[in-house]
């Protein structure tokens, strides 16, 4: 029996040994159970998920694919991952046992998913969304065939429902962002926020984690090696985005005279203190109200990374040099902007034309 009576509380608690992936002996005690029934049903429920038992509903393996993953991600990472694990997944297969999950389940669940309308704001899921949720669920049915012996994975096999996530090409042009900046100087703290973003294309969260250290005034650059988030009501700082996302960006000299300018109006500022201590939500508001005033094309604030790609490419730079200044893992995700590179087909055609020429003449 591992039930027992707590007669101080009059509860039950459940006291039972286990034995680790070590093989070693270890005890638990759980205790405020109103009934021995829930004390039994905890020590089924945990010696379950300790053995990977595939008779565990698809609730219990989340349990059990949260302890195995927590650890290997990001907190920012395992925050979206919980928010459509528990709003997407849970509500409809939570119940069900993982091994009796079918490929029809997935197909249903998809169909619920593809036809749900926000009643707030009248549209279905975007494509690049329901792909995300889709992989989610794929993830962890792929957790359960690689270290706890299900047989497939239902996901992977119904396939995909939406679409690879495409970037947003909405881009200010220089002059579009020289008026909204002008609007700005009302505000210091948002101008030189902006003025960060536009003209070293950094990340909204990697400006927002700066600390005074990360400038180097002498020798006009700035430092990136690290990001922030504000998750579950409490400030996160942790590494960049990816591994290539560390790097050193140059700063154009005014923006380094306006950051020293900054630097001067901050007299408390200690050298561990965020340079910039706003929100994204601040910005957001900032950027919207802006736009409205003035008649600028909306834009998100991560935008202003995407225009100043733009200006990169129209001042002539290669994706090679674009790709290391933005911190890009892959020069793949700087041809993504193809479609804003120059042509060189009408270049081609008019210097082939002229070597035929050149030819008829010998």
């Amino acid at each position: 029996m591992s039930a027992f009576k707590d007669m101080e509380r009059n509860t039950w608690y459940a006291k039972f040994c286990y034995k680790d992936w070590q093989g070693e002996k270890k005890w638990v005690t759980k205790r405020g159970f109103a009934t021995k029934r829930e004390a039994l049903q905890y020590e089924r429920d945990f010696l379950m998920r300790k053995s990977g038992d595939l008779d565990m509903t698809f609730e219990e393996f989340i349990k059990v694919y949260r302890e195995d993953r927590r650890p290997r991600i990001k907190e920012s990472t395992a925050a979206m991952k919980d928010n459509v694990i528990d709003t997407k997944l849970l509500p409809y297969f939570g119940k069900k046992r993982l091994r009796d999950i079918t490929t029809k389940d997935v197909m249903a669940w998809q169909n619920v998913m593809l036809t749900f309308l926000n009643p707030e704001t009248g549209k279905y899921y975007s494509k690049s969304y329901l792909k995300t949720i889709h992989n989610q669920l794929s993830a962890v049915f792929n957790h359960a065939v690689r270290f706890y012996k299900l047989k497939e994975n239902p996901a992977a096999i119904v396939g995909n429902m939406g679409s690879e996530k495409g970037i947003q090409m909405n881009c200010w042009t220089k002059e579009e962002y020289l008026r909204f900046s002008e609007e700005m100087m009302e505000d210091p703290k948002a101008y030189y926020c902006f003025q960060m973003l536009y003209w070293c294309g950094i990340r909204v969260g990697e400006m927002l984690a700066l600390r005074p250290s990360d400038l180097d005034l002498e020798k006009k650059t700035v430092s990136i090696t690290k990001t922030f988030q504000h998750l579950n009501g409490h400030d996160v700082i942790t590494e960049p985005k990816t591994p290539k996302s560390n790097r050193v960006v140059a700063m154009p000299d005014f923006l380094v005279e306006e950051m020293k300018d900054y630097l001067k109006m901050c007299y408390d500022l200690q050298p561990t203190d965020r340079l910039f201590p706003v929100t994204k939500s601040y910005l957001h508001h900032k950027m919207r109200n802006a736009c409205r005033k003035l008649g600028l094309k909306r834009i998100r604030v991560h935008d202003l990374r995407h225009s100043h790609v733009s200006l990169l490419i129209d001042m002539g730079y290669n994706a090679v040099a674009i790709a290391e200044r933005m911190g890009h893992e892959s020069i793949d995700i700087t041809y993504r902007y193809a479609h804003l590179f120059p042509t060189v087909q009408s270049d081609m055609a008019h210097k082939l034309n002229n070597l035929m020429e050149v030819g008829d003449n010998v």
